[in-house]
């Protein structure tokens, strides 16, 4: 049912010890910091979950500065970063299963913190709306949008045998092993950040890294194939409405992926929601500005909690 014992693959001070384990037989990757004073390592801990194609390697500039304050967890969501390249059909409900499960097990059930941001985010509004007593607060960074909520009800229905018929082995190898190479990846990033000089190589390699693992082409297929079904996400609207847990929505001014006005739409669905805009920021604005959204969460975590409207 759940992740076996994990094994330590690193540790190193900086940033943890990074650790595998299994889930449903497949190997998943997942990091752990704990803060050094012990009052800290008593506050409930923090689960950081990455965005589509990253993985927890992304918090590179994140994972010290929070666990200093509380103990911090980031996992690899399963099909991308570190765990299993995954022959199945993926869904936002299988990644609510795996947060579930990692909770239960190496959380100890212990209420918890969880940030997430864009795919990230869409599972960790997901995990607690299904299991609201797992999830004391929530940070969003971006929050995606299903597809029937882009596109009108006639196109999401011609569009959809198109995308699938596209997802063939056939035709996604070929442009998976074109678009994975380096200058590739690094020109792709380069168009979604809005800080150049945070595109370096090693942001660049966090990428590439895991398309060379076995089965990543075809777990692409699957990834992309899955993303057509109609049961991949619930509508995101939806999932507002249900939230009773405070939740912080931060969002870059400027990201050209998920443009800020579906986040100004749906922080008007609930009184949960507290939405705080970056200045200049792009899409992936916690590597872009880390600091200052250090800051923007650590300050929230410590503001009291005021009880969901009746």
């Amino acid at each position: 049912m759940i992740i076996s014992p994990g094994s330590v693959l690193s540790a190193t001070p900086a940033l943890g010890q990074e650790r595998t384990g299994y889930w449903r037989g497949w190997p998943v990757r997942y990091r752990v910091l704990l803060p050094t004073e012990p009052a800290a390592r008593q506050r409930p801990p923090v689960l950081m979950l990455h965005g589509f194609g990253a993985s927890l390697d992304q918090w590179r500039d994140n994972f010290v500065a929070l666990a200093q304050h509380q103990p911090l967890y980031a996992l690899d969501l399963l099909g991308f970063g570190g765990s299993a390249k995954a022959a199945t059909r993926f869904n936002i409900d299988l990644w609510v299963a795996q947060v579930h499960d990692f909770w239960t097990r190496w959380l100890g059930q212990r209420p918890m913190i969880v940030v997430g941001h864009s795919l990230g985010a869409l599972v960790a509004l997901s995990m607690t709306v299904a299991h609201p007593k797992a999830v004391e607060r929530l940070v969003l960074l971006t929050l995606p949008a299903a597809r029937e909520e882009l596109l009108p009800g006639w196109a999401d229905t011609l569009s959809r045998p198109l995308e699938r018929w596209f997802s063939t082995p056939l035709l996604i190898r070929p442009l998976f092993y074109w678009v994975r190479r380096p200058g590739i990846i690094r020109a792709a990033l380069r168009g979604i950040y809005q800080v150049p000089q945070r595109v370096d190589a090693d942001l660049v390699e966090q990428f590439v890294a895991p398309t060379r693992d076995r089965g990543a082409a075809r777990t692409l297929c699957y990834l992309v194939r899955s993303r057509t079904e109609p049961q991949f996400t619930p509508a995101t609207k939806d999932l507002v409405h249900q939230l009773t847990q405070p939740t912080l929505l931060l969002w870059g001014e400027a990201d050209r992926v998920i443009p800020l006005t579906w986040g100004q739409e749906l922080v008007k669905l609930s009184d949960r929601l507290s939405l705080v805009v970056i200045p200049k920021a792009g899409h992936c604005l916690y590597d872009e500005y880390p600091n200052p959204i250090n800051q923007q969460i650590l300050s929230w975590l410590q503001l009291p909690d005021s009880p969901p409207p009746p």
